[in-house]
């Protein structure tokens, strides 16, 4: 009963923020990404264009299938949306499953046909399946298309440079929470690729249950572009003690980590990918790298016409390094009895923090500030559609 109250009360206030005048986005951002995130896909093909600054009364027209006319991705394409048979509901008839292949191969080529500087990838029809299901196929085309240009926009460049150097946020994350689980992973050389499925179809591809996916597409719409990475950490340090007690060697971790559980707690997983990106946001991961290296940014961290606050650099080796030579440093300092060195302090408190303030997304100040970080990067974009 009380859940089905506070369920209730919930789609009230998010009618209340689609009805304000103007459309309240911060409040949508908070319901999205709070406990249950927005509940039913009635509510999602409403506010999901909301978050992605969509406007719903000039929608793009269906695609047409000239688009399939010597098209250098169709084939690729057309192979990827065969092979996705299990990301559609079970028990859906084989005609209908075909058309929604179909349109998904449309939409998929008409956002790569209008916006050339892009480049498919596998793994992409994931992520437009999930929105094709959840609003079809002409507001889906809208939203996979601003999706695409912003969000995605680093897994699409010709290379895949910006998206390994988007994965290394993932050790960064990890080393600042648990240097133990960090050291290990490093001396197991296992690296990150295991989380690139993860990443690169915001876990639409690794999670089997269609409710959980679209319940972390809530959240991730709702927040930084770069907040997939924190929940891939957070799913790591979940499984902390399966990796402690695994074998130190890149084959044996490799193998844990890609296979993703499937019983995850993922409101609390999500609350606490919120609490570390407040602990140690973009811009605070990224400031030591910039001053160790002049790195290229990558278009998370640009989003020039989303205007994102602040400027931020990919982590690289040479801050691994320096990092691995400041541990070294706080080992002889301690084994001489000297002062704890400067590194430790900081880990000492962020342990602290996250204990004794105990953040939850779900409420109050790290709520507030993620939804703050997502707003920062999207203001004028919102207010020029929603006066």
């Amino acid at each position: 009963a009380d859940s089905d109250v506070k369920k209730k009360r919930k789609v009230a206030e998010i009618y209340r923020a689609l009805n304000s005048d103007p459309i309240d986005v911060a409040a949508l951002r908070r319901m999205a990404i709070s406990e249950g995130g927005l509940l039913t896909d009635e509510i999602r093909c409403k506010v999901w264009p909301k978050l992605l600054s969509v406007n719903t009364d000039d929608l793009p027209p269906l695609p047409g299938k000239e688009l399939r006319e010597d098209n250098k991705d169709y084939q690729q394409v057309l192979l990827d949306v065969r092979r996705s048979l299990r990301r559609f509901p079970p028990g859906m008839p084989d005609d209908q499953r075909e058309g929604l292949q179909e349109e998904l191969i449309d939409i998929i080529l008409y956002v790569l046909k209008r916006n050339p500087q892009l480049h498919y990838y596998q793994g992409y029809h994931d992520i437009v399946i999930t929105f094709l299901l959840v609003v079809g196929d002409r507001l889906a085309t809208a939203l996979v298309e601003k999706l695409s240009t912003h969000h995605l926009r680093d897994f699409m460049d010709p290379t895949m440079d910006n998206t390994k150097h988007i994965l290394n946020y993932l050790m960064l994350i990890i080393d600042q929470v648990n240097p133990e689980v960090h050291d290990f992973m490093k001396s197991a050389e296992v690296g990150t690729i295991f989380a690139l499925s993860w990443l690169i179809t915001w876990f639409g591809h690794v999670l089997s249950d269609f409710r959980h996916v679209v319940r972390l597409y809530d959240f991730f719409l709702a927040c930084h572009p770069l907040m997939p990475i924190y929940f891939a950490a957070v799913i790591v340090l979940h499984r902390k003690q399966e990796v402690l007690d695994c074998e130190c060697d890149m084959a044996s971790v490799h193998h844990l980590l890609s296979q993703i559980p499937q019983d995850l707690p993922y409101e609390s997983l999500i609350s606490e990918a919120g609490d570390l990106f407040v602990q140690f946001p973009p811009s605070k991961l990224t400031k030591e790298a910039a001053q160790a290296a002049q790195a290229e940014q990558t278009a998370a961290s640009t989003f020039k016409d989303f205007e994102l606050a602040s400027v931020q650099q990919r982590p690289d080796t040479v801050l691994r390094q320096r990092l691995r030579e400041r541990l070294r440093r706080e080992e002889r300092l301690r084994g001489e009895e000297r002062t704890k060195s400067v590194l430790t302090k900081p880990r000492t408190n962020r342990f602290v923090k996250l204990a004794v303030m105990g953040l939850t997304v779900a409420l109050g100040a790290a709520a507030l500030a993620v939804v703050k970080s997502a707003l920062e990067w999207a203001p004028k974009f919102e207010l020029q559609i929603f006066p």
